[in-house]
């Protein structure tokens, strides 16, 4: 089976359904937790203060809960990090998405980037793998803020450090993903570490191409039209 052959209930499986806006209101997390129920993604991806809601919503069913650390700079020291993912983990988020230090890796600050991810990583993991106590981490590079050796520099060190995932984009910065970018993460990250392309991923052929391209999850809050094949 091609990636093209991908049926919408499949596709669904990569996808984390996402509500990252400031604005976001309680009504927009009741809906999008309800969209993405009845979808069957595999996560729903929002800011601390909603994971608490969230969680319990989705309590029983097969959608996890995913929240974003340092979120959207990454300028945070790793102690807030790690205090932020402990909490978000303590409020019922099965998956943490960090911002890495993105000043360190376009300085070619490799060991600041891996103590600042390794703090994240520790808090994730201290209870266990995911779904067992602990949550998965995926670490957000910012890759339309960095060229292609930094992006390489902050894969490798995400590695080093013991994410589980690299992720292309906050969707804040200037740009989101490219197939181009995630290709290259892939090459990185080897075959073992997922990677997440996130940011302006809006139609089917979006996120097939960043399938096609290497990525294993899909961050997107244009779920619905891509399922439809919008």
């Amino acid at each position: 089976m091609t990636t093209a052959d991908l049926t919408s209930a499949e596709l669904a499986t990569y996808i984390d359904h996402t509500a990252l806006k400031a604005e976001t209101s309680a009504e927009d997390i009741r809906r999008i937790v309800a969209e993405a129920l009845q979808a069957n993604v595999k996560s729903v991806c929002v800011n601390p203060r909603w994971v608490p809601t969230v969680a319990q919503a989705l309590e029983g069913s097969d959608v996890l809960t995913c929240t974003v650390i340092g979120f959207p700079l990454g300028a945070n020291s790793s102690a807030v990090k790690a205090f932020e993912a402990r909490q978000a983990i303590a409020d019922g988020a099965d998956e943490v998405d960090m911002v890495i230090d993105v000043a360190a890796a376009r300085a070619g600050d490799r060991q600041r980037l891996v103590e600042d991810i390794r703090a994240v990583a520790e808090a994730a993991h201290e209870n266990g793998a995911a779904g067992q106590g602990g949550a998965l981490l995926k670490v957000i590079v910012e890759t339309a803020l960095l060229d292609e050796d930094a992006i390489v520099l902050a894969c490798e060190a995400s590695v080093e450090a013991g994410a589980d995932f690299v992720k292309t984009s906050t969707g804040f910065s200037t740009a989101g993903a490219t197939a181009e970018h995630v290709a290259l993460m892939r090459r990185t990250v080897g075959p073992e570490i997922g990677v997440k392309a996130s940011g302006g991923v809006r139609t089917r052929e979006d996120a097939l191409a960043m399938i096609e391209a290497g990525a294993t999850r899909i961050g997107a809050s244009a779920t619905l039209g891509i399922l439809a094949g919008d």
